[in-house]
C-alpha cells in the first residue's frame, strides 16, 4: 500500500480528533473508572451490625454521653428541707420491728438524692445492700396522692407493707381511705407514677 495514500486517509481523521478518542476510549484507566469499585461494597459487607454496635459501646466517651442521655428510672425522693428522707426514720425497722423508729444522723447513708437515717448500723447494711427492697414505694410520697395523680408530702406513722412493699401517706385520714381499696389504690398509683416521676425530675 502506498504511504502517502494512508496518510492522507488518516489526516482527516486526526484533525477531528477521532482516533484520539479512540485511543482514549481503550485506555485502561478509563475503564477502570468506570468499573464499580468492589472494595468499597466488599468492606461493608464485611463489618456486620454486632460490630459495628459493639464498637460503639466500647467507645468511654459515648458510654458517658449515654449514661446522661437516659436519666435513671427513678432519681426524686420526698425529703424534708433538710434532704431527709422519711423525717429521718429508720426504713429498715418497718420491716424489723412492725412500727416506725427513728434513726439516728451517724448512721446515714446517701441513696437518690436522700440521705437516710437508721437506727442500727445492721439496719444501714441491710439498706445499702438492697435498698429497692426497704425504701418506701413512688418515690416516698403519698401513696393515695399518686393513685389520684398529683404527689403529697407523708408523715412516718401512716405507713403499711402490703406485699413486702412500703407504702406512705400524708396522714392517718388519708390513709384510712387509701386502706379502702389497697390493690385499686396501688394499681392507679403504679400507672401514675412514671408520668408524675417525669414531672419531677424535669
Amino acid at each position: 500500500m502506498n504511504f502517502n495514500l494512508v496518510i492522507f486517509a488518516i489526516a482527516p481523521l486526526l484533525s477531528l480528533g477521532l482516533i484520539a478518542n479512540l485511543k482514549w476510549s481503550q485506555s485502561p484507566e478509563i475503564n477502570l473508572d468506570l468499573q464499580p469499585a468492589p472494595v468499597l461494597e466488599t468492606t461493608a459487607n464485611i463489618i456486620p451490625e454486632t460490630t459495628l454496635e459493639a464498637t460503639a459501646i466500647s467507645s468511654p466517651q459515648l458510654e458517658i454521653q449515654l449514661a446522661q442521655a437516659q436519666p435513671m428510672t427513678q432519681q426524686v425522693f420526698y425529703t424534708n428541707k433538710a434532704g431527709i428522707a422519711i423525717d429521718g426514720t429508720d426504713p429498715v425497722a418497718y420491716f424489723q420491728v412492725g412500727q416506725p423508729v427513728p434513726g439516728k444522723s451517724a448512721l446515714s447513708h446517701r441513696w437518690m438524692n436522700a440521705t437516710w437515717y437508721f437506727s442500727s448500723a445492721e439496719n444501714r447494711d441491710k439498706f445499702i445492700k438492697s435498698p429497692a427492697t426497704y425504701a418506701p414505694q413512688y418515690g416516698g410520697f403519698c401513696a393515695w396522692a399518686v393513685s389520684q395523680g398529683y404527689t403529697a408530702p407523708i408523715t412516718p406513722d401512716a405507713w403499711k407493707v402490703v406485699d413486702g412493699k412500703l407504702y406512705l401517706n400524708y396522714d392517718k385520714r388519708v390513709q384510712q381511705q387509701w386502706q379502702q381499696d389497697i390493690p385499686g389504690n396501688i394499681a392507679k398509683a403504679n400507672q401514675n407514677w412514671p408520668k408524675l416521676l417525669a414531672d419531677l425530675i424535669r
